[in-house]
């Protein structure tokens, strides 16, 4: 008897303390789960915020430590996101959130809006790290020759974006047909393509109608006007601008006049100079030079009589005058590859005698401006041929130390990519650095005796 009531005891006393070490596990398994310290919307420029997968960490309804996390796309999921060829899949960074653990997760949105979710953004807040990188959907490329064009199918298909569709969040459509901007002339002012399709996409004006500016497939514009376009000479005028020697710059069409009763004309050869003076404005004259360095202006007094004598049916000349030269500056950029944009990529700075050197302290030699017709366009090559012929291919900073470490340090950029624009404007150009020990080739400071940058100087 005493030995059954001993052994009863003994098991009931290995039960307690099996469960007591069951609950003191448990408990202290739950006071090891992050919590949330600190929470804010992201407020920098949403364009600046897209990222990448890296497909090292996972996707989470919650932080991943926090307690109740649940896993919204697995480690494998993200890894085949990060090497998609698909705009779709890059992401939109909108929301970031801390631990007491001190890491920090970022809520992300896929360009398609199919995924959703936290990551781990690493241990530095408002630095994208660990299961996110930052993303360039978009990279530079040439513009056209003629940059003149149509649409080549008029309709509901190709139209005009605010950015090509998925490399931005929520990217959308100017306009849902372009069926009734058949006759519109377009000019062709930026080229892009995406990043990982490579498809190629330009920026249109349109004079006649500005609503219908944006960004288009290249393959959805042409440079023949289609043979549905119509010109009605009973309402419309055609313009050319033309230079003080007769070349023509452009040519547009003044549409939909009212004759000058103020009623729509029904037959060709209506006086329609009230009507034609008051859609040719300044404004007008400008959306339709874009990139041609040519400024029009309706008060010149030649201009004046050939609007207040046109015609139904006419083609009438509006006099132009070449803009002065005008320079072109830069803003430089370190980069961590090839491509555009600035959103994947951080300013240098200019480095003058007395500054303190760093990796991103430049220095800047002398070199000319980069300078042009104002308002008429250059294309990144001309922006490459110019910068690698003043010696501004490959950048040095000066030598810089780590810490205690005493090491001479110095980076070397070379140039990797560059933008299309118009003189006048600034524009930017793309580097891609290299750290190396030993003296910097970079002997002198003569950023301050240069004017075709930008950038801000570095600190003393």
């Amino acid at each position: 008897m005493q030995s059954s009531l001993a052994k009863s005891l003994y098991l009931g006393l290995a039960v307690l303390s099996l469960g007591a070490v069951t609950t003191v596990a448990t408990t202290a398994q739950a006071a090891s789960k992050a919590k949330v310290v600190s929470s804010k919307t992201l407020t920098i420029d949403a364009t600046k915020r897209n990222v990448q997968p890296t497909g090292k960490n996972a996707l989470y309804s919650k932080p991943g430590t926090v307690k109740g996390a649940k896993k919204v796309a697995s480690t494998t999921t993200m890894k085949k996101l990060a090497s998609s060829k698909k705009s779709a899949n890059y992401f939109r960074a909108y929301y970031q959130k801390v631990t007491n653990k001190g890491s920090v997760y970022y809520k992300i949105v896929s360009m398609d809006g199919k995924y959703r979710g936290y990551i781990y953004g690493g241990k530095k807040a408002g630095t994208f790290a660990g299961g996110i990188k930052k993303a360039a959907t978009t990279k530079s490329a040439d513009l056209p020759a003629n940059k003149t064009v149509y649409f080549a199918k008029p309709g509901k298909s190709n139209v005009t974006w605010n950015a090509p569709k998925y490399t931005q969040y929520k990217a959308s459509k100017a306009v849902k047909s372009t069926a009734d901007y058949a006759n519109d002339v377009l000019t062709v002012t930026s080229a892009i393509k995406k990043t990982r399709e490579g498809s190629l996409y330009y920026y249109v004006t349109d004079a006649t109608n500005p609503n219908v500016n944006g960004w288009i497939y290249a393959k959805a514009v042409t440079n023949t006007k289609p043979s549905t376009s119509t010109f009605n000479d009973k309402t419309d005028v055609k313009v050319n601008f033309n230079t003080s020697t007769g070349k023509t710059v452009a040519a547009t069409t003044l549409t939909n006049l009212k004759d000058n009763a103020g009623k729509t004309p029904t037959a060709t050869g209506t006086a329609v100079g009230t009507s034609a003076t008051n859609a040719a404005t300044n404004d007008w004259g400008k959306a339709a030079l874009v990139g041609t360095g040519y400024k029009y202006s309706r008060s010149d007094s030649m201009n004046l009589t050939a609007l207040a004598n046109a015609k139904t049916g006419d083609t009438i000349s509006l006099s132009v005058a070449q803009n002065a030269a005008k320079a072109t500056k830069i803003e430089f950029y370190q980069t961590a590859g090839n491509g555009d944009l600035s959103q994947a990529a951080t300013a240098l700075k200019a480095y003058v005698a007395g500054s303190t050197a760093a990796k991103d302290t430049v220095v800047f030699p002398a070199a000319s401006d980069f300078s042009g017709v104002e308002g008429q366009t250059f294309t990144a090559n001309d922006v490459t041929t110019y910068l690698n012929g003043a010696n501004l291919g490959t950048l040095y900073t000066p030598n810089y130390t780590k810490g205690t470490d005493k090491t001479q340090y110095y980076t070397t950029y070379r140039l990797s990519s560059t933008l299309s624009g118009t003189f006048g404007s600034t524009t930017k150009a793309f580097y891609v650095g290299t750290e190396k020990t030993g003296t910097s080739p970079a002997t002198t400071a003569t950023a301050t005796t240069a004017t075709y940058f930008t950038n801000a100087t570095a600190t003393k």
